[in-house]
């Protein structure tokens, strides 16, 4: 079976399996994803980011981890409005 010459482009060995791409002036990495017949390269990643990690030591980092949550994500997401009728719910059980 030949190579896809997405992937030789690309640099991966295989589907499905993602490199670092220090090289690039944005991403930091990349993929050929496959999911049936459904071929397609995949840039992701901003070059530069380091994440918090599990174990965050510094405020600097525990910040990012706080921000990063995905409660905290879904509240900046969500109107207030909406919050304030989430909150109903839990404490009551039903809405007023």
């Amino acid at each position: 079976m030949a190579m896809d010459p997405r992937l030789s482009r690309v640099g991966v060995s295989g589907f499905n399996k993602p490199k670092k791409t220090p090289g690039h002036p944005t991403k930091s990495h990349v993929v050929v994803a496959k999911q049936g017949d459904k071929i397609k390269t995949i840039r992701f990643g901003q070059q530069g980011v380091t994440g918090a990690g599990k174990s965050p030591k510094t405020a600097k980092d525990k910040a990012r981890k706080k921000v990063t949550t995905p409660v905290t994500m879904l509240r900046t997401q969500i109107p207030a409005s909406y919050l304030r009728v989430i909150g109903r719910i839990r404490q009551n059980g039903e809405v007023k």
